[in-house]
Protein backbone atom coordinates (compact mmCIF):
# COMPACT_ATOMS: atom_id res chain seq x y z
CA UNK A 1 0.00 0.00 0.00
CA UNK A 2 3.00 2.44 0.68
CA UNK A 3 3.30 5.14 3.17
CA UNK A 4 0.25 7.66 3.39
CA UNK A 5 2.49 10.59 1.21
CA UNK A 6 2.52 8.30 -1.56
CA UNK A 7 -1.64 7.29 -1.03
CA UNK A 8 -3.77 9.66 -3.87
CA UNK A 9 -6.75 11.41 -2.77
CA UNK A 10 -9.02 9.25 -4.02
CA UNK A 11 -8.93 5.63 -4.62
CA UNK A 12 -11.61 3.15 -6.18
CA UNK A 13 -13.82 5.95 -5.41
CA UNK A 14 -13.07 6.52 -2.01
CA UNK A 15 -11.77 9.63 -0.38
CA UNK A 16 -8.37 9.30 1.28
CA UNK A 17 -7.97 10.00 5.51
CA UNK A 18 -5.55 10.43 7.18
CA UNK A 19 -4.73 11.49 10.62
CA UNK A 20 -1.90 11.75 13.42
CA UNK A 21 -3.41 11.10 17.06
CA UNK A 22 -1.04 11.72 20.14
CA UNK A 23 -2.38 10.63 23.51
CA UNK A 24 -0.16 10.98 26.49
CA UNK A 25 -1.23 10.05 30.22
CA UNK A 26 -0.37 9.96 33.43
CA UNK A 27 -1.27 10.08 37.30
CA UNK A 28 -1.45 13.73 37.27
CA UNK A 29 -2.74 14.96 33.47
CA UNK A 30 -4.19 13.23 30.63
CA UNK A 31 -4.20 14.63 27.26
CA UNK A 32 -4.78 14.22 23.75
CA UNK A 33 -4.06 16.17 20.35
CA UNK A 34 -4.95 15.27 16.35
CA UNK A 35 -4.63 16.47 12.88
CA UNK A 36 -6.73 14.76 10.16
CA UNK A 37 -7.75 14.90 6.68
CA UNK A 38 -11.04 13.72 5.71
CA UNK A 39 -10.29 14.23 1.24
CA UNK A 40 -8.84 17.54 1.49
CA UNK A 41 -10.75 18.61 4.28
CA UNK A 42 -8.61 19.66 7.61
CA UNK A 43 -9.58 18.84 10.92
CA UNK A 44 -7.74 19.53 14.65
CA UNK A 45 -8.99 18.25 17.83
CA UNK A 46 -7.88 18.26 21.62
CA UNK A 47 -8.77 17.42 25.24
CA UNK A 48 -6.92 17.86 28.49
CA UNK A 49 -8.00 16.03 31.66
CA UNK A 50 -6.42 17.73 34.58
CA UNK A 51 -7.15 15.00 37.41
CA UNK A 52 -5.44 17.13 39.93
CA UNK A 53 -8.08 20.05 39.09
CA UNK A 54 -10.67 17.77 38.51
CA UNK A 55 -11.48 19.78 35.22
CA UNK A 56 -11.95 18.98 31.21
CA UNK A 57 -11.24 21.48 28.49
CA UNK A 58 -11.19 20.70 24.97
CA UNK A 59 -11.29 22.62 21.64
CA UNK A 60 -10.09 22.62 17.90
CA UNK A 61 -8.08 25.34 16.95
CA UNK A 62 -3.95 26.12 17.83
CA UNK A 63 -3.42 22.50 17.06
CA UNK A 64 -0.02 21.36 15.49
CA UNK A 65 0.79 17.29 15.76
CA UNK A 66 3.52 15.34 14.12
CA UNK A 67 4.79 11.56 15.07
CA UNK A 68 7.72 14.44 16.73
CA UNK A 69 5.20 16.25 18.85
CA UNK A 70 2.33 17.87 19.84
CA UNK A 71 1.47 21.49 20.57
CA UNK A 72 -1.84 23.36 21.26
CA UNK A 73 -1.28 27.21 21.22
CA UNK A 74 -1.65 28.40 24.77
CA UNK A 75 -2.23 25.15 26.42
CA UNK A 76 0.38 22.62 26.22
CA UNK A 77 3.54 21.27 24.24
CA UNK A 78 4.72 17.60 23.90
CA UNK A 79 8.70 17.04 23.04
CA UNK A 80 7.53 13.04 21.60
CA UNK A 81 10.64 10.28 21.92
CA UNK A 82 10.96 7.14 20.06
CA UNK A 83 9.51 3.51 20.69
CA UNK A 84 9.37 0.52 18.78
CA UNK A 85 6.13 0.44 15.97
CA UNK A 86 3.86 -1.74 15.24
CA UNK A 87 2.29 -1.29 11.76
CA UNK A 88 -0.28 -3.00 9.67
CA UNK A 89 -2.00 -2.68 6.32
CA UNK A 90 -5.74 -4.41 6.41
CA UNK A 91 -8.39 -4.38 3.86
CA UNK A 92 -11.45 -2.71 5.09
CA UNK A 93 -14.42 -2.58 2.27
CA UNK A 94 -13.23 -2.69 -1.00
CA UNK A 95 -9.84 -1.00 -0.27
CA UNK A 96 -7.13 -0.49 2.12
CA UNK A 97 -6.26 1.23 4.97
CA UNK A 98 -2.95 1.49 6.99
CA UNK A 99 -1.80 2.42 10.66
CA UNK A 100 1.43 2.49 12.63
CA UNK A 101 1.44 2.86 16.79
CA UNK A 102 4.32 3.67 18.75
CA UNK A 103 3.96 3.96 22.97
CA UNK A 104 6.59 6.72 23.29
CA UNK A 105 8.13 9.06 26.18
CA UNK A 106 6.43 12.43 26.02
CA UNK A 107 7.69 15.28 27.81
CA UNK A 108 7.40 19.32 27.99
CA UNK A 109 4.53 21.72 29.57
CA UNK A 110 0.94 21.90 30.61
CA UNK A 111 0.83 25.46 31.51
CA UNK A 112 3.03 26.41 33.99
CA UNK A 113 3.62 23.00 34.96
CA UNK A 114 6.63 21.03 33.47
CA UNK A 115 5.09 17.35 32.95
CA UNK A 116 6.58 14.22 32.00
CA UNK A 117 4.14 11.35 30.41
CA UNK A 118 4.17 8.39 28.38
CA UNK A 119 2.03 8.54 25.02
CA UNK A 120 0.71 6.68 22.12
CA UNK A 121 1.07 7.88 18.72
CA UNK A 122 -1.76 7.22 15.89
CA UNK A 123 -0.58 7.20 12.20
CA UNK A 124 -3.11 6.22 10.11
CA UNK A 125 -4.34 6.72 6.71
CA UNK A 126 -6.43 5.04 4.12
CA UNK A 127 -9.37 4.34 2.11
CA UNK A 128 -11.83 3.24 4.41
CA UNK A 129 -15.50 2.01 3.89
CA UNK A 130 -18.22 4.46 4.12
CA UNK A 131 -19.61 3.68 7.07
CA UNK A 132 -16.69 2.64 9.90
CA UNK A 133 -17.15 1.52 13.21
CA UNK A 134 -14.84 0.66 15.71
CA UNK A 135 -14.08 0.45 19.86
CA UNK A 136 -10.49 1.43 20.94
CA UNK A 137 -8.51 1.56 24.33
CA UNK A 138 -4.94 3.29 24.24
CA UNK A 139 -2.62 3.32 27.71
CA UNK A 140 0.13 3.24 30.12
CA UNK A 141 0.69 2.19 33.36
CA UNK A 142 3.11 -0.26 35.86
CA UNK A 143 2.90 -4.14 36.18
CA UNK A 144 2.33 -5.69 39.16
CA UNK A 145 5.84 -7.09 38.42
CA UNK A 146 7.22 -3.42 37.83
CA UNK A 147 7.85 -3.44 34.41
CA UNK A 148 6.68 -0.04 32.43
CA UNK A 149 3.63 -1.16 30.06
CA UNK A 150 1.53 0.62 27.28
CA UNK A 151 -1.34 -1.02 25.38
CA UNK A 152 -3.06 -0.56 21.94
CA UNK A 153 -6.39 -2.67 21.60
CA UNK A 154 -9.20 -2.60 18.83
CA UNK A 155 -12.22 -4.19 16.96
CA UNK A 156 -13.25 -3.20 14.00
CA UNK A 157 -10.52 -2.18 12.48
CA UNK A 158 -6.88 -3.72 11.84
CA UNK A 159 -8.37 -6.52 13.69
CA UNK A 160 -7.48 -10.11 12.53
CA UNK A 161 -6.84 -13.10 14.64
CA UNK A 162 -2.99 -12.46 13.91
CA UNK A 163 -1.45 -10.09 12.14
CA UNK A 164 -3.23 -7.06 13.95
CA UNK A 165 -2.80 -3.76 15.53
CA UNK A 166 -3.78 -5.28 19.32
CA UNK A 167 -0.90 -4.79 21.15
CA UNK A 168 1.19 -4.54 24.52
CA UNK A 169 4.59 -3.18 24.93
CA UNK A 170 6.30 -4.10 28.33
CA UNK A 171 9.21 -2.09 28.51
CA UNK A 172 9.33 -0.42 25.09
CA UNK A 173 8.74 -4.35 23.00
CA UNK A 174 5.77 -4.98 21.50
CA UNK A 175 3.96 -8.35 21.71
CA UNK A 176 0.82 -8.88 19.49
CA UNK A 177 -2.43 -9.72 21.95
CA UNK A 178 -5.22 -12.09 20.72
CA UNK A 179 -8.63 -10.43 20.11
CA UNK A 180 -9.79 -9.46 22.98
CA UNK A 181 -13.89 -8.17 23.43
CA UNK A 182 -14.88 -5.26 24.61
CA UNK A 183 -17.80 -3.87 26.70
CA UNK A 184 -20.79 -2.64 25.57
CA UNK A 185 -20.52 0.63 28.12
CA UNK A 186 -17.01 0.50 27.49
CA UNK A 187 -15.99 -0.37 31.22
CA UNK A 188 -13.99 -3.25 29.86
CA UNK A 189 -11.82 -5.01 27.65
CA UNK A 190 -11.16 -8.71 28.18
CA UNK A 191 -9.60 -8.92 32.08
CA UNK A 192 -9.08 -5.12 31.70
CA UNK A 193 -10.89 -2.92 33.97
CA UNK A 194 -11.81 1.05 32.84
CA UNK A 195 -12.74 3.39 35.76
CA UNK A 196 -14.21 6.10 33.41
CA UNK A 197 -13.45 9.90 35.36
CA UNK A 198 -14.25 12.79 32.32
CA UNK A 199 -15.70 11.76 28.67
CA UNK A 200 -15.50 13.54 25.65
CA UNK A 201 -18.56 12.95 23.26
CA UNK A 202 -19.68 14.37 20.25
CA UNK A 203 -22.75 13.83 17.60
CA UNK A 204 -22.56 15.12 14.38
CA UNK A 205 -24.56 15.18 11.26
CA UNK A 206 -23.00 17.38 7.77
CA UNK A 207 -25.06 15.30 5.78
CA UNK A 208 -22.37 14.22 3.77
CA UNK A 209 -20.17 13.16 7.25
CA UNK A 210 -21.57 11.74 10.21
CA UNK A 211 -20.07 10.80 13.55
CA UNK A 212 -21.05 9.83 16.94
CA UNK A 213 -18.38 9.53 19.13
CA UNK A 214 -17.27 8.96 22.75
CA UNK A 215 -13.92 8.66 24.32
CA UNK A 216 -13.78 8.81 28.31
CA UNK A 217 -10.22 9.35 30.32
CA UNK A 218 -9.93 7.23 33.16
CA UNK A 219 -7.76 4.18 34.67
CA UNK A 220 -7.23 1.09 34.51
CA UNK A 221 -6.74 -2.08 36.62
CA UNK A 222 -6.77 -6.15 35.89
CA UNK A 223 -4.95 -7.39 33.52
CA UNK A 224 -3.49 -8.02 30.07
CA UNK A 225 -2.25 -11.01 28.27
CA UNK A 226 1.57 -11.74 28.51
CA UNK A 227 1.50 -8.04 30.55
CA UNK A 228 -0.21 -9.91 33.50
CA UNK A 229 -2.11 -7.88 36.18
CA UNK A 230 -1.65 -4.24 36.54
CA UNK A 231 -0.92 -2.34 39.42
CA UNK A 232 -1.58 1.08 37.64
CA UNK A 233 -3.22 2.52 34.53
CA UNK A 234 -4.22 5.47 32.76
CA UNK A 235 -5.74 6.27 29.46
CA UNK A 236 -8.87 6.26 27.32
CA UNK A 237 -11.56 3.95 25.86
CA UNK A 238 -13.30 4.93 22.65
CA UNK A 239 -16.30 4.26 20.56
CA UNK A 240 -16.93 5.23 17.18
CA UNK A 241 -19.04 5.11 14.11
CA UNK A 242 -19.07 7.82 11.48
CA UNK A 243 -20.40 7.91 7.71
CA UNK A 244 -17.50 9.05 5.71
Amino acid sequence: MGLPDRMPLIRGGRPRKRWTYVGAYGPDVMLCAASAHIGPIPVTWWAVWDRTEQRLTEGNRGVTVTPEGARVDGVFELALGDGAAVEVTSPHGQQEIWTRKRIVPARGRFGDRAVELRAIVDESAGYHARHTAWRWSAGVGVSQAGAAIGWNLVEGLHDAPTGSERAVWIDGEPHELPPLAFAADLSAVGDLRFTQEAVRAKRENYLVVRSDYEQPFGTFSGSLPVAGPLREGWGVMERHEVHW
